[in-house]
């Protein structure tokens, strides 16, 4: 049984090595801790909490599939006899909305009433989306998360929301109020929630113990300066409990504090150089070369980069106000990128000469070069088995290198392929 508020206390004071023994994201703990009075935490993938209302329970998220069953049990040896009436998914993240289906099932079985669904209106055009792009989210799910399982599919069920809203709502149970706030951030539909007696925050995934996922190379559009906004209006609830996304609680107006308004910096000064470098006409390659990341704030033990890359945010942002084309004019029209590999491969005398330029580099530690000459190896002769072997080498010693568990995920799963001799284990799954 893991004591989650043990760990909070370490983490605040980073002692814990949260890159991989407690990553904010990749670390699940056994069983559940009573945080407060009346209030339950559970860690999966994602936290997830469960408040007592005096009236029922409600559920702050709801976890993923793996959580359905212990999420029951747990909720059961707490509060055996107490109904579920109500949940807040925060955003439609795979991650945080499956835990309601056995209290669902236990109301019909008991003849309570459904508990119902909360969030934002723009969740179920997400789900939606799910549901036309199965295959693309199983792809890059099992890239980002390093699922090596060939019969591993994306969901294709979601629970839909009861009561939506736009911009806010408020709604009583029992003793308690849930204010509910829409914010852009990881999604358009994210909602936090504050609930004034008990001065409890829930920031859904605008707080995750790292650098902000706002930058997810993978994923739809993110919202940083929105994102900042909204960790700045939470700020003004003075709340005593946070109870984040991923990673730990933290209790404390002052660390609350501390952790919202440092984030909130973090991001507005990343979207602030972005924007002044694109104002002067500048391409994303020396946006990419000029933007500079604070190893002041990047210090905190709750923005250190090891999920996404702060890079990646940049490229997002780029994204959002500049467009999908970087600046770079043979890149408007490339041409296959086969053909354009044959070409370099011509020039350079052989593949024999840039896969040994390739090793050199990065023997050198000089990988991201090491990487685009391989690569441009692969595209020439893609069933090469010999260009497949020093791909995946290099790729693996490249990965090794990365904080971010996103890009040692996805840099890895190349590294992978080649071992079986592909380019992508996810294409054609």
């Amino acid at each position: 049984m893991t004591d989650l508020l043990e760990l909070a206390e370490k983490a605040w004071n980073d002692e814990l090595d949260i890159m991989f023994e407690h990553h904010p994201v990749h670390s699940f703990y056994k069983g559940s801790t009573e945080l407060d009075k009346d209030l339950l935490g559970i860690k999966g993938i994602a936290g997830f909490y469960i408040v007592d209302t005096g009236d029922g329970l409600v559920m702050l998220d709801a976890g993923s599939v793996l959580d359905v069953e212990r999420a029951f049990v747990e909720v059961r040896n707490w509060r055996p006899e107490t109904p579920l009436v109500a949940a807040i998914f925060t955003h439609h993240h795979v991650d945080h909305i499956f835990s309601t289906k056995l209290f669902e099932k236990e109301a019909l079985d008991r003849g309570w009433a459904k508990p119902q669904v909360y969030g934002h209106s723009l969740m179920s055009d997400h789900f939606d989306r799910y549901l036309n792009t199965l295959g693309w989210n199983t792809a890059i799910n099992r890239r980002q998360f390093a699922i090596n399982v060939p019969k591993f599919r994306w969901p294709d069920h979601y629970r839909y929301p009861d009561k939506t809203y736009s911009e806010e709502m408020n709604f009583k149970k029992g003793n308690l109020s849930f204010e509910l706030h829409h914010a852009r951030g990881e999604t358009d539909d994210h909602t936090w929630v504050f609930i004034p007696e008990r001065k409890i925050l829930v920031t859904g995934d605008l707080f995750i113990w790292a650098v902000p996922n706002a930058g997810n190379p993978q994923k739809v559009q993110r919202y940083v300066s929105d994102w900042a906004n909204a960790l700045e209006k939470m700020i003004s609830c003075e709340a005593e409990t946070m109870l984040p996304g991923h990673g730990f609680p933290i209790f404390g107006k002052e660390r609350i504090k501390e952790a919202l308004s440092t984030t909130a910096e973090f991001l507005c000064d990343v979207e602030r150089q972005t924007l002044l470098l694109m104002n002067k006409g500048l391409s994303l390659n020396a946006i990419l070369k000029r933007v500079r990341f604070s190893k002041k704030l990047m210090g905190k033990p709750w923005l250190k980069p090891i999920y996404d890359d702060p890079k990646f945010l940049v490229r997002m942002i780029w994204r959002r106000y500049g467009g999908w084309w970087d600046g770079e004019y043979d890149r408007l029209l490339p041409e296959a990128r086969e053909k354009e590999s044959q070409e370099w491969i011509a020039l350079a005398g052989g593949v024999k000469n840039v896969c040994d330029r390739a090793i050199e580099l990065s023997e050198e530690g000089r990988h991201s070069l090491a990487c685009h000459l391989v690569e441009t190896a692969m595209y020439s002769e893609p069933e090469n088995r010999e260009i497949h072997k020093i791909r995946s080498i290099i790729y693996k010693k490249y990965s090794k290198q990365q904080p971010s568990s996103m890009a040692r995920n996805i840099l890895n799963h190349a590294s992978l392929a080649s071992s079986k001799g592909k380019r992508d284990l996810a294409e054609d799954i």
